[in-house]
């Protein structure tokens, strides 16, 4: 009995490249948000929301970087296996020229 596991955007590099991209544009937005309601509660004089607000946009600027990390170890990753690939179909093409 086979299992089909459902398509997931981490079935392979180049889906999980593309979430991982998406996320942090996600995230980048939510900072632009965050920096404008910390400059409304800094007007309303909020100084506990603007408080927790800074620390929200801390974590979420922390977030992004490790989202910019992530996209670059994956398109290493991407790299990596394009070269692999196309190594391991040269040895075979010459394995195959060299049988003839």
């Amino acid at each position: 009995m086979s299992h089909h596991r459902p398509e997931t955007p981490f079935d392979n590099i180049e889906s999980s490249h593309e979430y991982v991209s998406l996320l942090a544009a996600a995230v980048e937005e939510a900072i632009a948000e965050v920096q404008s309601d910390i400059a409304l509660a800094n007007a309303d004089g909020a100084s506990r929301r603007v408080e927790a607000l800074q620390l929200v946009h801390f974590n979420l600027t922390r977030l992004n970087s490790n989202m910019g990390s992530s996209r670059r170890i994956l398109n290493d990753l991407r790299t990596l296996r394009r070269l692999l690939l196309d190594e391991r179909g040269l040895a075979a093409a010459w394995r195959a020229n060299g049988a003839d």
